[in-house]
């Protein structure tokens, strides 16, 4: 009844299809969150700060990777309303994701028919589903980093608010069984260190990786409420490479032994790690500068302790990859009053 009130009264509506209610009541509480709030305040507190003075000086912003611009595209009418971006190395997956999150949400229209916005680029690919974004972001520090200034500069220029960034991906497990989803607590380096180096005109620049704990908690406590998802908290070791960065044995250049490599994977475990990718460092480290929450969610495909080819049959391997879109599809649905 209060929804009808609030098609009808608030939005000043004569009358308003069941379609267009059903997204509505996706979005109100984001829309009531804010009532009573001082704007100003609101938007001080929760915007996407870009930290490049130069941007203001710009007569037009090219969003080259993303087939985007701030003259082409309305970009706050597209994109205003965004809450949640997911991110994932594999276009299909992230199309995948768009598809099941539009089915969850219960928004109106065919998945089907949802459409790649970057479809002039083959960089990346895009999809929008209500106030989620699903976006590709290739594999690799490199890729990642690219995407993300593209990213947080269309969040900035679209004057989102109050988002959400979530990667969520595939990874080799460290003591882990194969399909446990691990939600990151702190992404590190090869080192074992919580921070992200970058080199900036010569010079070594060093951001931290920590990311919002509020968030990983919240992501743990929700996975309890999930059948069938095993899932843990557990540093996640970022590397620059698939197969020696890594300690893989099977890659074609190796210089260490077994015994070398099960004692670097040894090392690690005692220092937190529980699953290896190869993105995490940049994502937490540009998403903590630019002041935006932020989370990792990866699933296991295997345990490094017992192997590095990753020999899963297809169809548990595709069972396994959907554990970290269920999960974050379930906090998005509780943050939008869908579930209690």
């Amino acid at each position: 009844m209060f929804l009808f009130w609030f098609c009808m009264v608030f939005l000043n509506k004569d009358f308003i299809p069941e379609s267009k209610c059903r997204v509505l009541k996706t979005m109100a509480p984001i829309l009531f969150n804010t009532m009573g709030t001082d704007h100003s305040e609101y938007i001080e507190e929760e915007e996407v700060h870009v930290k490049n003075p130069h941007l203001d000086s710009m007569e037009e912003d090219i969003l080259y990777h993303l087939d985007l611009g701030t003259k082409t595209h309305n970009l706050p009418e597209m994109f205003g309303d965004i809450k949640f971006v997911c991110v994932g190395g594999s276009a299909n997956r992230m199309k995948s994701f768009a598809q099941f999150i539009h089915q969850e949400l219960g928004l109106p229209g065919d998945n089907d028919d949802i459409r790649d916005i970057c479809a002039g680029t083959d960089r990346y690919s895009m999809f929008k589903a209500g106030p989620v974004l699903s976006i590709s972001h290739g594999m690799g520090v490199p890729s990642m980093s690219i995407m993300l200034h593209e990213l947080i500069k269309l969040l900035h220029h679209a004057r989102c608010r109050d988002v959400i960034l979530i990667r969520i991906g595939t990874s080799g497990g460290v003591g882990l069984a194969p399909g446990t989803v691990v939600v990151t607590k702190q992404a590190v380096d090869c080192f074992f260190q919580a921070q992200f180096e970058q080199v900036v005109l010569g010079k070594v620049i060093t951001r931290s990786t920590e990311l919002d704990k509020g968030l990983a908690e919240e992501l743990l406590a929700n996975s309890a409420e999930i059948p069938n998802l095993p899932t843990v908290i557990g540093n996640t070791m970022c590397t620059h490479d698939f197969y020696e960065g890594q300690g893989r044995l099977d890659g074609a250049l190796c210089s260490f032994s077994t015994e070398e490599k099960l004692e670097y994977l040894h090392k690690a475990y005692d220092a937190g790690v529980r699953n290896i990718e190869m993105e995490s460092t940049v994502f937490a480290a540009m998403c903590l500068t630019c002041g935006l929450k932020a989370a990792v969610v990866c699933v296991t495909l295997l345990n490094r302790f017992e192997g590095d080819q990753i020999n899963t049959p297809h169809r548990l391997l595709l069972e396994y990859q959907q554990r970290p879109q269920v999960l974050v599809s379930h906090l998005i649905k509780k943050r939008l009053g869908l579930i209690q």
